[in-house]
């Protein structure tokens, strides 16, 4: 089968609301546990970023619509898109029941399309492609795909989907929001339903072959490095493409932050550390820094154990956080990050439950409506 050239695409990714302010209203109801709101664009922008990310490492060019944490408007938006002309865009939201002030039995993923787009076939056909692409990584419960009359669907002159991830007012589905191997998973899978739309070959990232790469190098795993680097905060410049003294920085500024050699070369170990495929395959306790422990303090927060600040540094809080996830799910309490630690964390069944009452949970912060 003759496969196209993913570089003769150009894919737009969206991701709805902000969080640098939040968007009223956009938000969980009071989380238990954490005594705070998860935001709408919390979940939203991160798989955006893995969505885009997968398509440059599949060999996509890609438009990030609103890079920014913080909201833009629909106009400005759909202007930007019919100004670019991407060969399609793809939106990122999370869904809410009616009364966004308490939780509700309402859950489930779906997706979207207008019927109004000029490209109204290709929209349905790249919203059912991601919609069954996205139930089987996630084995979520699906709502089916759906039409919905939104400018960003509507008004851009090129085919457009967007995902409804799950629903916020859910309360197992809110702590998805927090889930990076969820979040991951909704990206990625929409990364490859573009794929399949396109008829582009998807290679999975456990089968990528990650050359090594250095100051002068280019192309498609250029481009992917530097949006990864950029993505975690890291000043690569333009992704362009091109491995040049921004981009060397950069790498050498993310090994010493993750206790790598700092020659500015990406080889095997820097690329283990970038994709953090197999965190589990390290034993984390106090001193540990480096993404496995940035991706353990997701995992523990967003079974609603806190852990302070998620900077990737292994302290005290975080010490904390996994002695009372240990006691609370038949683990020693030793603050060691092994591999019955770990098999517990990636067991969707240890996350913390909702208090039945403040008296059954006098430690922990019990739920409470939303301020509007």
């Amino acid at each position: 089968m003759a496969y196209n050239n993913p570089e003769n695409f150009l894919i737009a990714g969206n991701d709805e609301h902000g969080i640098n302010p939040p968007t009223p209203g956009k938000r969980t109801p009071i989380m238990p546990y954490i005594n705070r709101s998860i935001y709408e664009n919390e979940f939203n922008y991160w798989a955006k970023n893995c969505f885009l990310a997968d398509c440059l490492r599949i060999g996509f060019f890609v438009l990030d619509v609103k890079p920014n944490r913080q909201d833009l408007s629909i106009s400005a938006r759909v202007n930007l898109i019919n100004r670019a002309m991407p060969t399609l865009v793809y939106t990122f939201a999370y869904n809410a029941a009616a009364d966004g002030n308490n939780f509700s039995s309402a859950n489930g993923i779906e997706t979207f399309y207008s019927p109004l787009n000029d490209y109204a076939n290709e929209s349905k056909t790249l919203a059912t492609e991601v919609y069954n692409e996205v139930l089987s990584a996630t084995g979520r419960n699906g709502r089916g795909v759906k039409t919905l009359d939104v400018a960003l669907l509507s008004a851009v002159r090129v085919p457009a989907g967007l995902i409804e991830a799950g629903f916020m007012t859910n309360f197992e589905e809110a702590k998805l929001m927090l889930d990076p191997d969820y979040t991951k998973a909704v990206g990625t899978a929409t990364a490859k339903a573009v794929s399949e739309f396109l008829n582009v070959l998807y290679t999975p990232i456990e089968n990528e072959n990650f050359t090594t790469l250095r100051r002068g190098d280019s192309g498609r795993l250029v481009r992917y490095l530097q949006f990864k680097l950029k993505i975690m905060g890291y000043n690569v410049g333009s992704v362009d493409g091109i491995f040049g003294a921004n981009t060397q920085n950069a790498v050498i500024a993310f090994q010493q932050a993750n206790n790598l050699l700092a020659d500015g070369i990406v080889g095997p170990k820097t690329w283990n550390s970038l994709n953090n495929l197999n965190p589990e395959n390290r034993i984390l306790k106090i001193g540990s820094i480096g993404t496995e422990v940035s991706y353990l303090q997701k995992k523990l927060y967003s079974k609603l154990y806190p852990v302070g600040t998620i900077d990737g540094i292994f302290g005290q809080n975080t010490e904390k956080a996994v002695k009372a996830f240990q006691t609370e799910n038949g683990l020693t309490p030793d603050g060691i990050v092994g591999p019955k630690t770990w098999s517990a964390l990636k067991d969707n069944k240890t996350s913390r439950p909702f208090p039945v009452s403040s008296q059954e949970k006098p430690d922990f912060p019990f739920f409470k409506p939303q301020q509007k």
